[in-house]
């Protein structure tokens, strides 16, 4: 099941759907969904988790908790608006289309794709862009 969270006033649209995509992101890749929960949050609300569980001092856009076993994908998914908005201007992207790449990177990190060098990078940006271009299908 995918449940989402705000610690702030933000409100998810389209929840069903992004529930629909990505179950099927999860299942295209061999797995099976158990308990994911996105919690939306502020940059200030993420640093602190980034800096009491990770011992980084520095923002982020988001924060991956990994209890999958085996090949059932559970986890606590947090994500800063804030870096979301700001990397949408950034990136001259929509607000959405953003939201969904770093929604379905933290689906991609449970299931076990990293980002640590070039090349892992290389191949979750490809898997993102492959799983955003299917969002428009449900």
């Amino acid at each position: 099941m995918i449940n989402y969270f705000s610690k702030n006033d933000f409100i998810l649209k389209n929840k069903l759907k992004r529930k629909k995509w990505l179950k099927n992101v999860i299942e295209q890749e061999g797995c099976r969904l158990g308990d994911v929960n996105y919690i939306f949050c502020s940059d200030e609300q993420l640093l602190e988790i980034n800096i009491q569980y990770l011992n980084h001092d520095f923002y982020t856009d988001i924060i991956t908790f990994d209890y999958k076993e085996n090949h059932l994908i559970s986890g606590d998914i947090f994500i800063s608006i804030d870096r979301v908005r700001d990397n949408a201007v950034i990136n001259y992207e929509e607000f959405d289309k953003e939201l969904n790449r770093v929604m379905v990177h933290g689906i991609l990190h449970l299931i076990g794709y990293n980002d640590k060098s070039d090349k892992d990078v290389k191949l979750m940006r490809k898997m993102e862009n492959i799983y955003i271009s299917l969002y428009k299908n449900y």
